[in-house]
């Protein structure tokens, strides 16, 4: 999530949060196309811009990852089947999913490790994630984050392509319903930004989305990285998920946009080493 200024999204009278009225009859479909605006930049109609509701979008965001994610998982899985080296067509496919989201994961991870790591109190940890600019941190985050999803997808396409593009579906799948875990344990904080204008989300709507997005991996990642495999990304996610939570809780007292985002790039970094592992 980009350093505090997501895609834009336009605002309603009505308050952010969970108490937000439904006067559609879209139901999830309405609130896909919401988690995709607010998760992407992929084109969703004229249809009028809501505020954003992270306890709406809590339930669709695994449908929503699906959509985000198949444009280029296809273009890894043909672009191997195609012959193509198997870490270019990883990277191609990379840049390809940048494109899609707006490059949220990556821009959030980077102010995420410049603002922890590069200020001495809270408020200039804060005041650093707010920053547009990278530093030393935030740079070399952002290129591991790059180099760790080209490697681990060009590892295993140079195996099997399909299960290139099943796994990483999966991977995103998890990794973008996992870190909602965030905004559930921790308040935001500061009063102004995505973290704060999505709203709070209750235990009961991320457990939902979170179990939609584990059945989607099993029917994704299953045949590819069968049970072990998929019970060893489950326990590497919730390491991953404890301790960014820690970490934010102890210096910066709560979560941000870019704190969520970045917890999304760590959690499909640590689904993709499972898979590894298992393949």
């Amino acid at each position: 999530m980009s350093q505090e200024s997501e895609p834009t999204i336009a605002q309603t009278e009505e308050g952010p949060g969970p108490r937000l009225a439904r006067d559609d009859a879209g139901g999830l479909f309405a609130d896909t196309v919401m988690a995709l605006r607010f998760f992407s930049r992929l084109p969703t109609g004229d249809s009028p811009h809501e505020t954003p509701s992270l306890a709406r979008m809590a339930l669709a965001l695994p449908f929503a990852s699906l959509v985000i994610g198949i444009g280029p998982a296809l273009l890894l899985v043909f672009g191997l089947l195609l012959g193509l080296p198997s870490y270019f067509a990883a990277a191609l496919a990379v840049a390809a999913a940048v494109l899609a989201t707006g490059a949220m994961a990556e821009d959030a991870v980077a102010d995420s490790m410049d603002g922890l790591f590069g200020g001495a109190s809270r408020e200039r940890r804060l005041e650093i994630m707010k920053d547009s600019r990278h530093g030393t941190y935030g740079v070399a985050a952002l290129c591991l984050f790059l180099l760790l999803r080209v490697t681990a997808l060009g590892a295993i396409g140079a195996e099997n392509p399909l299960a290139a593009g099943g796994l990483w579906l999966a991977a995103g799948v998890l990794a973008r319903s996992t870190a909602l875990w965030l905004p559930v344990a921790l308040p935001p904080a500061r009063q102004t930004g995505a973290g704060a204008t999505a709203g709070e989300l209750g235990w009961k709507s991320f457990a939902a989305g979170a179990g939609f997005a584990v059945i989607l991996s099993l029917v994704l990642a299953g045949p590819f990285a069968g049970y072990l495999g998929l019970l060893v990304a489950f326990v590497l996610l919730a390491l991953a998920v404890a301790g960014w939570t820690a970490l934010c809780r102890k210096l910066v007292a709560g979560q941000t946009g870019d704190l969520t985002g970045g917890l999304i790039a760590l959690c499909e970094i640590a689904a993709l080493t499972a898979f590894l592992l298992a393949s």
